[in-house]
């Protein structure tokens, strides 16, 4: 991706990442979408380092990592001899007051929306379980199938438990 690339072609959601709880975004992946070397990004950072507190960015430790490294499977890092650094929300909404570009000013408005729609899934989905909860007291215990199955299906992708597909053959335990 380069400076050229057109912004509605970007994928932002893809770049989001869990972490400790949080929804953050790599520095690679932010210098990447600004047109920038991370490097270039980072020194940008460190000379306003007042503007990012530790709920704002912090950096990776070594299981981290390890792990984030594990996960993608053709490398982009090129040999990265530290571990990245992440931005929260907040971070990047405080990246529009160091890196002021143009481009930086369209990345951000669009990664503050899709940040936006994000919680809206979220708060959506908390709403929806109150109200199976409301549910699922007010009728008797013969919809219970029904609201388990909804349940399971809310789940993250994550948190489902994966049962084999196909016929599991079982051995007959024979007697001694």
């Amino acid at each position: 991706m380069n400076q050229k690339t057109p912004l509605q072609t970007i994928n932002i959601k893809q770049h989001i990442l869990w972490i400790r709880n949080e929804k953050v975004m790599l520095d690679s992946d932010l210098a990447n979408l600004y047109g920038v070397e991370t490097k270039i990004l980072l020194q940008a950072v460190k000379r306003n380092m007042d503007r990012f507190p530790q709920d704002f960015m912090f950096q990776l430790d070594k299981q981290e990592f390890e792990n984030l490294k594990s996960q993608i499977v053709t490398s982009s890092w090129g040999g990265r001899r530290y571990a990245p650094y992440v931005f929260t929300e907040q971070g990047v909404a405080m990246l529009s007051s160091v890196l002021r570009s143009k481009r930086a000013i369209q990345v951000n408005v669009e990664i503050m929306r899709t940040f936006v729609q994000f919680r809206q899934i979220l708060s959506e989905n908390k709403s929806l379980e109150k109200h199976l909860i409301a549910l699922e007291q007010k009728y008797d215990k013969q919809f219970s199938v029904v609201f388990d199955a909804i349940k399971q299906l809310m789940l993250p992708e994550n948190d489902k438990t994966k049962n084999p597909i196909g016929f599991v053959w079982q051995k007959k335990k024979t007697k001694k």
